[in-house]
């Protein structure tokens, strides 16, 4: 038996692969909320009620998302480019960090200025987190799985010692955590008295830019070349180390973004706990659209979902929110065999 590739995939067989591993997924769960003593159809009902069973609960999933939307747009452009960037937590944080830094008070800016001049900052330091490897791989042929990986770690640790060190907040009664930002330097709330913030309007507005970026610019079609043949895209004249690079400061850049609005929108200072791992589930959610940028925001909306609707179910039915984590897994495991199917037939020789 062997794989042979498909050169032009029917729409059933792009759109069925990926619909059967989702479907995998909840047979998974499933049997694992069997398992755990409940009743599938109800801890699923429980789920859906949990995220979007009334108002509060469908802006929190909305605000949930936020961040997931920057990440899996992060790790979808890079993807796309075969730019494999494992390092959207790390980018987050260093988001997170300026915006920690100039949202203070050191520029006594209006909103109006304050706040773009935050964001841009912001993506500048998780652009140019995401350079350093992408430099090293195409200058040194150092695998960016490693790097940007690693980079992760070695962030988090540097984040550590500036809530232990120069950002710690002297009225913190002793808790690592920055100073709080002033009111110029947050994001505005969408609905009054509620924690959904203009954040989540800034990610769909750039995953609308990106899907333009995509499919109607010349640095789209040269991504997309680059990630299917850089060989074949370097001898039709395309600039691929150029196109790389500029790929590592557009996802690194997204990156970033996540950590503002979490800390701009959302809590109000930089913490260690900020992100739960959005960086990582962003490339669950990237995956599970098929890096396309549209796709990526239902694909957040779906995991937010799940995330928030699993600790509402656990708390009502006693059954563990574990199986959120279980289900996303399967679901991006079975999502990577249908993407392969998508793309190769199996033949028998």
């Amino acid at each position: 038996m062997r794989l042979e590739p498909i050169a032009q995939p029917s729409l059933a067989r792009r759109l069925v692969p990926p619909a059967l591993a989702l479907l995998g997924a909840f047979l998974v769960a499933s049997v694992l909320a069997l398992i755990a003593g409940g009743n599938p159809l109800a801890v699923f009902g429980a789920i859906v009620k949990g995220a979007v069973g009334s108002k509060f609960a469908l802006l929190e999933t909305l605000n949930r998302a936020t961040p997931l939307i920057f990440t899996g747009l992060a790790v979808a452009v890079a993807f796309r480019a075969k730019l494999w960037n494992i390092g959207a937590e790390a980018q987050l944080y260093a988001g997170a960090v300026v915006t920690a830094v100039l949202g203070t008070g050191v520029l006594p800016w209006p909103p109006a200025l304050l706040l773009p001049a935050i964001a841009l900052t912001a993506m500048l330091a998780g652009a140019l987190l995401l350079l350093v490897p992408a430099l090293l791989k195409t200058r040194l042929g150092v695998d960016e799985v490693v790097t940007t990986l690693l980079l992760n770690y070695i962030f988090l640790l540097f984040v550590s010692y500036l809530l232990e060190g120069p950002l710690k907040d002297p009225m913190g009664m002793g808790w690592p955590k920055s100073a709080r930002l002033i009111a110029e330097a947050r994001l505005p709330r969408i609905v009054e008295g509620l924690r959904l913030h203009w954040g989540f309007a800034l990610a769909l507005l750039s995953a609308v830019a990106l899907w333009v970026v995509n499919a109607r610019t010349t640095l789209g079609f040269e991504m997309r070349a680059v990630g299917q043949n850089a060989e074949a895209a370097r001898f039709a004249g395309m600039p691929v180390t150029g196109v790389v690079l500029k790929t590592a400061l557009l996802s690194g850049g997204l990156a970033a973004l996540a950590g503002f609005s979490e800390v701009s929108g959302l809590k109000g200072s930089l913490t260690l706990d900020l992100s739960p791992g959005y960086g990582y589930t962003g490339i669950v959610v990237a995956m599970l659209a098929l890096l396309h940028p549209l796709g990526v925001v239902a694909a957040a909306l779906f995991v937010a979902a799940i995330f928030v609707g699993a600790d509402a179910m656990s708390r009502a039915l006693g059954v563990p929110s574990y199986i959120a984590d279980i289900m996303l897994a399967s679901a991006l495991l079975m999502m990577v065999l249908a993407i392969l199917l998508t793309k190769f037939r199996v033949v028998r020789d």
